[in-house]
């Protein structure tokens, strides 16, 4: 699923005053992160995330990986945050 350029900017808006709810450090993508991650962004669908990596390409490429692996969408970065959503069928949340 594609997010559409005004849904994008209403999920940067809501992803702006969230807190970092998970922190990738330099283990980059394990498969106990990776099923935490499963887990959170299926409760919230909208996740920020840290990424303690100093290199800039390494960062983007972790998350390009993570969003690949469990189909979620980056809506922003910025430095070593990213906002990441992916819809949950089952919840009843509305940001669009």
């Amino acid at each position: 699923m594609k997010i559409k350029q005004s849904e994008k900017k209403a999920l940067k808006a809501a992803g702006h005053n969230l807190k970092p709810v998970i922190t990738i450090g330099m283990n980059g993508l394990s498969e106990s992160l990776l099923s935490e991650f499963e887990k959170t962004i299926d409760h919230h669908e909208l996740i920020k995330i840290r990424i303690r990596i100093s290199d800039k390409s390494s960062r983007k490429e972790l998350i390009e990986q993570l969003c690949d692996k469990s189909k979620s969408q980056v809506v922003s970065t910025a430095g070593s945050t990213a906002v990441v959503f992916r819809k949950n069928p089952k919840s009843q949340k509305k940001f669009f």
